[in-house]
């Protein structure tokens, strides 16, 4: 599995749905209960949420972790 590749993708939906929602990296890192540095580790993709942050994520954002987690891309898990 092309793991670099599979993380990119996470990471940019990721970004993508904070830069839809209506709250701040500020306001999302609040109630997920990380500091914004720690926010824009995982949007540079430099760190990964632990599964609980990447939990809390979801409900501040109103996300279903599949939209994050799931892809059709076939490509992305060859050897």
């Amino acid at each position: 599995m092309n793991n670099l590749n599979l993380d990119n993708l996470i990471t940019e939906k990721i970004k993508n749905e904070i830069n839809s929602s209506q709250k701040s990296k500020t306001q999302i890192a609040k109630e997920i209960g990380i500091s914004k540095p720690t926010l824009s580790q995982y949007l540079s993709g430099r760190s990964q949420p632990t599964l609980a942050n990447f939990a809390r994520l979801c409900v501040a954002l109103d996300i279903d972790p599949s939209d994050i987690l799931c892809t059709n891309d076939k490509d992305l898990f060859k050897s």
